[in-house]
């Protein structure tokens, strides 16, 4: 997905200024990064703001446009109001599409409802990770890894080790030799509960028709 960010020089610096800003719905940013100098700039608050729900936005290499000037950016950091739904600064970084960059990627699971472990046990699925850091160069940045769940059984956990990645994209903590789990499958106690129920029935009943016989 391609999403391009409109913003404006900001000449006025200081928190006094930064507050009137938003007073106004501008919200103060900043572009840093590459061998540029930073950039004050100020975007619209409500554009920004409808652009930060799209989950893309916070994975993929934007392009922001300063006064007609555009370039390659990433999503750094979001600063929000503590209880409003505010924004009150936004960081973007330049990107160098010769240089690997490191980036937090969502994960999305499928064929949970078809596992072994949650069709045939009962279970229910445990997002350990809902997101993983990776490195690529920014032509390759995926907005999303897809984990398959389809074979996963009861007490089994993925790895980040099964996951499949898009080419050139690997997972920096497994070049370090961390493999942490991303999903398992958890037998509910309800569950549990009533497969011991069965089990105890069962030979009750084999006894009872054993002594009519």
């Amino acid at each position: 997905m391609k999403i391009e960010i409109s913003a404006e020089q900001r000449t006025l610096q200081g928190k006094g200024a930064s507050r009137r800003l938003r007073g106004s719905g501008i919200v103060p940013g900043i572009i840093y990064g590459g061998e540029n100098e930073a950039q004050s700039i100020q975007l619209v608050h409500n554009d920004l703001y409808h652009q930060l729900a799209l989950e893309a936005f916070h994975a993929s290499i934007l392009t922001i446009n300063v006064a007609g000037k555009k370039e390659p950016v990433l999503l750094r950091d979001v600063q929000w109001h503590p209880f409003k739904r505010q924004v009150l600064h936004v960081d973007f970084q330049r990107v160098d599409k010769s240089k690997k960059i490191h980036m937090k990627v969502p994960l999305h699971f499928i064929n949970a409802d078809v596992s072994p472990g949650v069709k045939t046990s009962g279970g229910i699925v445990s997002h350990v990770l809902t997101e993983v850091d990776i490195s690529c160069l920014p032509k390759d940045l995926p907005e999303f890894i897809s984990v398959d769940l389809v074979d996963l059984t009861a007490g089994h956990t993925l790895h980040l080790s099964d996951l499949v990645l898009p080419k050139n994209v690997e997972i920096p903590m497994l070049v370090k030799g961390e493999d942490l789990p991303v999903a398992t499958i958890v037998i509910p106690r309800a569950v549990l509960s009533e497969e011991a129920a069965s089990s105890d029935e069962a030979p009750a009943g084999d006894e009872q028709a054993s002594e009519e016989t």
